[in-house]
């Protein structure tokens, strides 16, 4: 470990195993995270999610990003997904989970194998579609739970698995709680 908070690449790589081991075809919504403004994170029991807006009460679509030509939000980053387990070991503890910055904290397999871009996948009444562009972690993300834990998601197979999480937009809309079932359809 290299601090109480972060930690280190061989404690990181120890729990390589236990994540590998996320279910494929059917896993569990276990937390779900509102971000109403910049750095300020809400957890919810219950979300809607809209064709419009993504997560209803998220700031996506109020953001502006550098990743479309006139700076709106971009509609293939809407709803972010990450997988509970690596979240789990990178963060340490529950009330640290929403640092990463994501909206859906899942129990499944994200790998790029198993839901490649076009991939949907339905979270309680809703469906979202795996999009093409890839979700990547940033200096917020290393600021927030180490340096090491940014090269562990970003990096050979932390990348390979889709670590840092998947870019998905919303297909059909529907209310998605805790502790709902995420399906591959």
């Amino acid at each position: 470990m290299t601090s109480a908070l972060y930690l280190d690449a061989t404690a990181l790589e120890a729990g390589l195993g236990h994540i590998l081991e996320s279910p494929r075809d059917l896993g569990t919504v276990e937390l779900i995270i509102r971000r109403p403004g910049v750095d300020q994170r809400e957890e919810v029991d219950q979300a809607e999610l809209d064709l419009s807006f993504g997560l209803v009460g998220d700031n996506w679509s109020s953001r502006e990003t550098i990743t479309t030509p006139d700076g709106s939000p971009n509609p293939e980053t809407q709803v972010t997904i990450m997988n509970a387990r690596v979240i789990a070991l990178v963060a340490q503890d529950r009330s640290r989970w929403s640092l990463a910055g994501d909206q859906f904290y899942v129990d499944l397999d994200l790998s790029a194998e198993n839901l490649p871009p076009g991939s949907r996948l339905q979270l309680g009444t809703a469906v979202v579609e795996v999009s093409e562009v890839p979700h990547r972690g940033c200096a917020k993300f290393s600021g927030r739970l180490g340096a090491d834990a940014l090269r562990f998601v970003n990096t050979g197979e932390g990348r390979d698995h889709s670590f840092r999480g998947i870019n998905t937009f919303v297909v059909v809309p529907g209310v998605v709680r805790r502790g709902d079932q995420i399906q591959k359809l």
